[in-house]
């Protein structure tokens, strides 16, 4: 049987959450299959609550309370960890964003946090499982203020390749959209740190399909990698794991369309997005053409 992974319950609440709930696994002689197995849940699920990577949904916390006759403890101290505004796990790796030189990222499913505007960001956290109630807009200005790592002397260099479904997904409407795409033009254009591409659909298979992935550069540590999903995240710091991520991250750039051929297919999507009111550029040129060709037509009636 391989060495249980050591526990630091000073590092972060849902650490301490994890460094309980296996006390009490053990102390009730389960191993980690067997508890999930009697939730149900996969017993990799709970190898994630233990090292405080994942945290568990209420029902499934509430059931871990019971089964291991923790006597409400579990269950408070996971109401402690829901309640803080960024997530253990995220909460490092938005340390270490702050001091990078360089951030290369691939968004598989909605714009990254340093680019999202406050519209965009609203409708993205109102629509998380569990809901996030009462703490919207305290998760709101969190997100929000990481734009400023953009900003200033020290600002890092940013690559940013998008999944073509993020530029089309109708994130809070229309109008919430058509404005994150206007200002992802605006950033590209405006910021001479910022790159941003398009991975369209056409380009089929990659080796980052099913999440979203971070690679951090730094002047004087080494760098990190971080995989995240809508629900957690795994901060990745060994050397050899960190730059099989980085060649990922060359193969999706080599993929993904230029910046150039990204700016105009953003430009198109954002006409989908318009108040239907107004007539898009693609809708005036082909009213221009039925207007010229009814035009010649007279001329050529007039002219017999």
């Amino acid at each position: 049987m391989p060495t249980a992974k050591p526990l630091d319950p000073s590092e972060s609440l849902s650490a301490l959450f994890g460094a309980k709930l296996r006390k009490l696994r053990m102390s009730a002689g389960l191993t980690q299959r067997q508890l999930g197995g009697m939730i149900p849940i996969a017993h990799s699920m709970i190898a994630r609550f233990e090292l405080g990577t994942e945290t568990p949904t209420q029902q499934v916390a509430e059931a871990l309370d019971r089964l291991l006759a923790a006597d409400g403890d579990l269950v408070d101290l996971w109401l402690h960890v829901v309640r803080t505004p960024i997530p253990d796990w995220a909460r490092k790796y938005m340390l270490l964003e702050k001091q990078a030189c360089k951030i290369q990222t691939y968004s598989a499913h909605s714009v990254h946090g340093l680019l999202q505007t406050r519209a965009y960001a609203r409708a993205l956290l109102a629509a998380a499982v569990p809901p996030v109630g009462n703490r919207l807009e305290q998760l709101l200005e969190a997100r929000l203020a990481r734009g400023a790592t953009l900003h200033g002397d020290a600002a890092p260099v940013l690559w940013v390749v998008l999944d073509e479904a993020v530029i089309r997904r109708p994130v809070g409407g229309n109008s919430v959209v058509h404005e994150q795409l206007g200002h992802l033009l605006s950033v590209s254009e405006a910021m001479s740190n910022v790159t941003l591409q398009v991975l369209p659909y056409s380009r089929g298979a990659h080796p980052v399909l099913g999440g979203s992935l971070t690679v951090l550069s730094f002047l004087d540590r080494s760098g990190v990698a971080y995989r995240e999903n809508s629900h957690s995240g795994e901060l990745i710091e060994h050397a050899a794991q960190v730059a099989q991520c980085a060649l990922a991250f060359d193969h999706l750039v080599a993929q993904a369309l230029s910046p150039q051929a990204s700016v105009r297919l953003i430009r198109s999507v954002m006409e989908d997005f318009c108040d239907p009111r107004i007539p898009t550029q693609s809708r005036r040129r082909r009213l221009a053409q039925v207007q010229l060709q009814q035009h010649a037509g007279r001329r050529v009636r007039r002219g017999r």
